[in-house]
């Protein structure tokens, strides 16, 4: 640099290091929406539950949630659980897996724990390393007689290739369901997710754009198979239940179902604030060298849940690992995902697998904080911050 541009540098890094001083985040803020209807609200919804004396057993909130779901999605059946874990599980038993499933290891361990509770092998698969989701040509080299079924995983507010994944199933003749946890809401082309394959499980956990505060549920538009996921939950009262081998106690309660409504109430809202900050980061972050920040992949619409980057340490100057550290002492919980990943975890540990595509996205992918506890000066925080990291280590 000659020293009008040292100079213009210098400036440009005393004017971030002011802003972050004088904005000096006070609370931490998370990774995760944990968007929450307000205590009146919470109130109002709560005194019925009391009055009526009903808390669980498939009770009239969770009726009511179960086909407000139906009628959000365009699906048939919307089947809710204590956990997306639950309905995972749940999900492996109704559909009768007895042997393996290929599932992509850059996942969420419980994805891969939902086949081992349900005594299947999962068959790790890479991923697309600019996509993040299940590398369709590596997969499809994975089947074999033993292979039953693909458990594929829509991440960050985007999807995998379902159609494409649909027909790879009919070729083999496989059985094709989805870990959605991170999806809802969101559509490719018309359709929305929760309709593709033989089944969809989301999760409402706090963390997620649709929250029960902890929750889940199963989507199907399988009428047989969603008798048997309700006899497995189960759903007491129904008639004409079919046999099963094993009952998971995992009806979602009367409080989380009040929860879910008034989410659901607040989706659009919601969708639209994620969106906002979204594209803010967008603007901000595209200018920076060495950070790539991820869009919404193979969708129409997108629930934008995650604010997800890559960083280059090469070209921005210093690893996650100190960037992560450095939002860290300014309050900013950012973290890794999914470090490592699953084949590399304990219980699935498998040394002679190379998966290159995961491992290299376990060691740069970066989540930044996104939802009801984020606003625009925040936003402007995070990025000053990360500004800041990489010119200092650029200077340096």
């Amino acid at each position: 640099m000659n020293s009008l541009e040292m100079a213009v540098f210098d400036m440009r890094l005393q004017t971030l290091q002011e802003e972050i001083t004088q904005f000096c985040c006070q609370d931490a803020v998370p990774v995760g929406q944990l968007y929450f209807p307000s205590w009146e609200r919470y109130e109002q919804m709560f005194s019925g539950i009391f009055e009526r004396e009903y808390y669980n057993n498939n009770g009239p909130l969770l009726t009511e949630f179960e086909s407000r779901i139906q009628s959000f999605l365009g699906v048939k059946h919307a089947i809710c659980t204590s956990s997306c874990t639950m309905g995972l599980m749940i999900a492996a038993q109704a559909l009768g897996l007895k042997k393996r499933v290929i599932v992509p290891a850059h996942t969420f361990i419980a994805t891969a724990l939902s086949l081992q509770w349900a005594g299947l092998e999962p068959v790790f698969c890479d991923v697309d390393i600019s996509k993040h989701h299940v590398d369709l040509d590596k997969l499809e080299s994975l089947i074999d007689d033993r292979v039953e079924a693909i458990l594929a995983v829509n991440l960050w507010g985007g999807a995998a290739e379902v159609e494409k994944l649909e027909a790879i199933a009919d070729k083999y003749g496989l059985k094709l369901y989805f870990d959605s946890a991170q999806a809802f809401g969101c559509k490719v082309g018309n359709k929305a997710i929760g309709n593709f394959g033989h089944l969809e499980v989301f999760s409402f956990h706090a963390t997620k754009v649709l929250s029960t505060a902890e929750g889940g549920c199963i989507c199907t538009n399988d009428d047989a198979l969603a008798a048997k996921i309700r006899a497995i939950r189960p759903s007491y009262g129904e008639t004409n239940s079919p046999n099963i081998v094993k009952v998971a106690n995992s009806r979602m309660s009367e409080a989380q179902a009040a929860i879910g409504l008034m989410s659901l109430d607040d989706f659009d809202k919601n969708q639209a604030n994620n969106k906002r900050l979204y594209l803010q980061y967008k603007n901000r972050l595209d200018r920076l060298p060495g950070i790539t920040l991820l869009k919404p992949q193979h969708v129409s619409y997108s629930n934008y849940q995650s604010v997800v980057c890559e960083i280059d340490e090469d070209i921005y100057g210093c690893s996650r690992t100190v960037l992560i550290d450095v939002l860290k002492k300014n309050n900013i919980l950012a973290r890794r995902y999914f470090y490592p990943g699953v084949h590399k975890s304990e219980g699935f540990l498998n040394e002679n697998l190379q998966l290159n595509n995961t491992d290299w996205l376990s060691n740069i992918c970066l989540q930044l904080p996104i939802g009801a506890k984020v606003d625009f000066s925040i936003v402007e925080y995070i990025c000053n911050i990360i500004e800041f990291t990489h010119l200092k280590h650029a200077k340096a």
